[in-house]
């Protein structure tokens, strides 16, 4: 049991495509504050099923869209979510495999059609990715093509072995990846954003110094102070 005099630390779960920047947010935070914040980074489904399960973390970090799913199930406090970073949807290649051409839709479409195998998430970046497809008319002939990674393994780790040809995923999780090349992130014209929202869990309603607590970290990861350390991984202020 935390007394007094023990150092505070809160705990909490995201989804791998913000877990490098989380790692050097905490840090940050904890070196400026003397609050440790430990956040265990999954695949997002699973993350948002263990925070459905009732397990006890005092902040939810996810896509805003899954974060709005907890808050509607009352399991993330309906008042406390933070919109705090953004990420593009970007692709890769082996490295030293050829650079198609993904600079336009068209080109895009032709890129995907001609790859041998495609790698697609199964979170917010997979999801749209195959809603493109189907607006394309060409998911029935790609699905055959298409390798999702078990939950937790970035589409990039499938493409720096030879895997998959042509990976897609947030920048995020793509951009320090070795063994792959990122061609960019998809052109404007079917160009997709995710934002990335924070929220206090219910299960930890009941103790308001940690609620407190919670909602000092969350100012810090919205606040202009860590522009920077976001435009190295990749993701955008908000």
């Amino acid at each position: 049991m935390q007394t007094s005099t023990s150092p505070l630390v809160l705990r909490g779960i995201s989804s791998m495509a913000t877990k490098a920047i989380l790692a050097d947010l905490t840090q940050v935070y904890q070196a400026e504050t003397g609050v440790a914040v430990q956040i265990e980074s999954v695949g997002g489904v699973d993350a948002a099923k263990r925070v459905q399960a009732g397990e006890a973390f005092d902040v939810v970090l996810l896509a805003s869209d899954a974060i709005d799913r907890l808050i509607a199930s009352g399991h993330v406090l309906a008042d406390s979510r933070s919109d705090w970073v953004r990420s593009p949807v970007a692709m890769a290649v082996q490295a030293g495999a050829a650079h198609p051409d993904i600079g336009t839709e068209a080109a895009l479409k032709a890129a995907v059609l001609a790859s041998p195998s495609l790698g697609f998430s199964t979170g917010p970046s997979g999801v749209y990715l195959n809603q493109l497809l189907a607006r394309w008319g060409i998911a029935e002939q790609v699905t055959p093509r298409m390798v999702v990674p078990p939950p937790g393994t970035p589409v990039g780790t499938l493409v720096a072995r030879g895997e998959v040809a042509l990976g897609f995923q947030q920048l995020s999780e793509l951009i320090a990846l070795p063994g792959i090349e990122v061609l960019g992130t998809l052109p404007p014209e079917v160009a997709y954003i995710t934002i990335f929202s924070s929220g206090i869990a219910q299960v930890m309603a009941h103790d308001a110094a940690r609620v407190q607590a919670v909602q000092a970290f969350l100012k810090f990861l919205a606040s202009a102070d860590v522009e920077d350390v976001k435009r190295r991984q990749g993701m955008d202020w908000l």
